[in-house]
């Protein structure tokens, strides 16, 4: 599996943030062909080091080139294009191959 982590910085809006994080951004990234799961924080998140996130995406894909024609449709371009609409805080990407242990 390929996962797709998501970190956002605490937003200069917040409740303008998560209206528009919920009602716009997560119906446009769950349109993204081959994700296979799309989870978010719940709460707050806690910090153990360096700064919290104020919320935390993971979205699922069954493979590194599922996740990469993703990126490259016309949804993810969409969707990566859509974040300067709302992250105002920023955002920190990463993609990863995971496995079970």
């Amino acid at each position: 599996m390929t996962y797709l982590l998501v970190q956002y910085g605490a937003p200069s809006d917040p409740a303008a943030f998560d209206k528009y994080y919920r009602e716009t951004h997560i119906p446009l990234a769950k349109t993204l062909p081959g994700l296979r799961e799309y989870t978010i924080s719940k709460g707050a998140v806690a910090g153990l080091a360096g700064t919290p996130a104020y919320l935390v995406a993971i979205l699922k894909f069954d493979s590194r080139s599922a996740f990469e024609e993703a990126l490259a449709s016309p949804e993810g371009q969409a969707a990566a294009a859509d974040l300067d609409n709302f992250a105002t805080g920023g955002a920190t990407l990463a993609v990863f191959d995971g496995k079970v242990v």
